[in-house]
């Protein structure tokens, strides 16, 4: 019989109507022949309430005592639908974390998952009872209660549904499912029928908050279909699935992460062992970074340019600041007010252009970019925060995404396909083969380190940090039908900009002639090449929340000597540009690093 896992967030069990609401879908699915796991979060506002109730009686709270005492809305909820569906003429019985069998680590308040057991509840779901089990929460080995953080009822949710091989998880909530960007911001917004996994892990990473990303991890690598659904109707909702409609539009969505801070780090040396101590060092400190951007040093000098949840910002800055006391650098400065802005699709492998076109539904309202970073299926900008609403509908409106199969006015000429690395296997043979590997569920981050020799890089120097800049640079480009993968823009200095791009080899000289035009229209600008370069790519999962990923890469490059010329990061792929005739070199020490064959 197969399984199915129902997970219902806190406003769709705020009341007793909505509690009986959800069990009757339980019921439903139940009746229709499957074997039901209900993951449960605590009730409404219950989880703020008692963080306010906490607060009354001290300012400093012990992170395990805080487990304790949030943990109870779960068991509150649980209790209240085991009671609902057994009013409604079915078996159920309610689990807390642990009686589930939920380990963890140590961690309080934000909690990894070790493992799960199953015998407990598939004894359970083989007598007939509906499972109806706490969220966001577990126990670690000393049977201390830990909570799992930010989305810890959709990681559950997700977890137990790989541990029971579910057919299906169902994430019920207040929204009609995944839409195009934030409705709130822009009301075209369009619902998504299907999205791939690296898709909602880049839109969940960049702020789309329907689930978090932590989740979509999970169901990435152990093949778990996801859909969110409606609670208050019966729509079909999204599904979460491993590969996007062929039918949708190039772009899928646009995110934003409106509080931003930038640290840029000015003058570094250009040698092996910088950013291996950089990262090293925001390892240790445990502070997320998300767009890290290097460009191409001139003079033997580097400035390196990262971003942070502004909450971090001092612990940032105190690292930054130590780092460049250390490395020789000339100054260290940060920005704050930003917000970063962001296309996804994949529809970017294959169409020329959608960088162009971002750029230039920018430049139209007059919106200032200040850092680029891209993946194959995202491009990234960061902006001033005062334009993040006017940045999410110029981009919304200009990818037509308000349109059910939204064509992007036509750039260029059709290019080839970029290769893309995609998973083996299928569903069980791939948890099969994971859960073989894994000393705890959420333990593996990386899944492959490959590198590219097909490519070349241009850099332009010397623009002026104006709007439209970006624009006339990638327009030219998907002119000649040039498809563009890594962009990189740091942060201009000066009142001067350098952005950098990489092309597949054979089309280098025709994107250099594409550019000449450009450049006569701007005084002392110029640009650079090197026709031969290894763009080097560790691909995985959640690779900003697993801190260490970039600084094992830059340790074990700079501990051979190897120098980073470029970097550029996404959600789920961190990549580099090294000299071409130390790629072969390179992807044999990272394979042997990450512990890949």
């Amino acid at each position: 019989m197969s399984v199915i896992v129902q997970k219902f967030g806190g406003t769709s069990v705020a009341n007793a109507e909505k509690i009986r609401g959800a069990a009757r879908r339980a019921i439903e699915a139940r009746r229709q022949g499957h074997q039901v796991v209900v993951v449960v979060s605590a009730r409404g506002h219950k989880t703020d309430e008692l963080v306010e109730l906490a607060a009354e009686i001290t300012s400093r709270p012990r992170p395990r005592e805080m487990d304790m005492l949030l943990s109870t809305g779960e068991q509150e909820s649980v209790a209240l639908m085991a009671m609902a569906v057994h009013e409604l003429g079915e078996e159920a019985i309610s689990l807390t974390g642990a009686q589930i069998g939920v380990l963890t680590d140590t961690t309080h308040t934000k909690a990894r998952i070790v493992s799960i057991s199953t015998q407990r509840m598939r004894d359970l779901l083989n007598a007939g009872n509906i499972v109806i089990a706490a969220g966001f929460q577990g126990v670690d080995s000393d049977f201390n209660i830990t909570t799992l953080g930010r989305g810890g009822s959709d990681t559950t949710a997700t977890a137990l549904a790989a541990a029971l091989n579910a057919e299906l998880c169902e994430i019920y909530t207040d929204v009609e499912g995944v839409f195009t960007t934030d409705p709130r911001i822009v009301s075209s917004a369009r619902k998504v029928d299907r999205i791939s996994y690296d898709e909602m892990l880049e839109l969940a990473s960049l702020g789309a908050g329907v689930m978090h990303s932590r989740s979509i991890e999970f169901a990435k690598k152990y093949r778990v279909h996801l859909r969110v659904r409606p609670s208050f109707s019966d729509g079909p909702g999204t599904l979460i699935a491993p590969e996007p409609d062929q039918s949708s539009s190039i772009v899928t969505g646009v995110a934003f992460v409106r509080n931003e801070a930038l640290v840029r780090l000015i003058g570094l040396p250009d040698q092996p062992g910088v950013m291996s101590h950089l990262f090293t060092a925001l390892s240790f400190a445990k502070i997320p970074v998300d767009m890290v951007v290097q460009n191409v040093a001139r003079e033997g000098i580097a400035n390196v340019s990262f971003t942070v949840a502004e909450e971090d910002l001092p612990g940032a800055l105190q690292v930054a600041e130590t780092a460049a006391e250390k490395l020789g650098a000339i100054e260290v400065t940060h920005s704050t007010g930003l917000s970063k802005v962001s296309v996804v699709g994949h529809g970017m492998l294959t169409h020329t252009g959608v960088a162009a076109r971002m750029f230039q539904v920018l430049a139209a309202r007059g919106i200032n970019i200040q850092v680029v970073t891209t993946s194959e299926i995202k491009i990234s900008v960061l902006i001033a925060r005062s334009q993040c609403n006017d940045a999410v509908n110029a981009v919304h409106d200009g990818f037509e995404l308000h349109r059910p199969t939204a064509s992007m006015p036509e750039i260029g000429v059709a290019a080839k396909e970029r290769p893309l690395v995609v998973g083996n296997g299928g569903r069980t043979a791939l948890a099969e083969d994971i859960a073989s590997q894994l000393a705890g569920m959420e333990s593996i981050v990386v899944s492959d380190v490959y590198v590219d020799t097909d490519q070349s890089r241009v850099t332009i120097s010397n623009l002026p940090d104006d709007p439209g800049i970006a624009e006339e640079v990638f327009t030219a480009i998907a002119e000649g039908g040039v498809l563009v993968d890594m962009i990189v823009q740091n942060a201009a200095r000066d009142g001067r900009a350098t952005i950098s791009f990489t092309v597949p080899f054979e089309d280098v000289d025709r994107s250099l002639l594409l550019l000449r035009e450009v450049l006569e229209r701007y005084d002392g600008s110029s640009v650079t090449h090197d026709r031969h370069i290894g763009k080097l790519c560790v691909v995985g999962i959640g690779l900003r929340s697993h801190t260490d990923v970039g600084s094992r890469l830059f340790r074990t490059l700079a501990d051979n000597q190897i120098n980073v010329e470029m970097i550029n990061t996404s959600e789920i792929k961190l990549c580099v540009v090294i000299s071409a005739e130390h790629a072969a070199k390179a992807l044999t020490l990272s394979r042997a690093e990450f512990g890949l064959p």
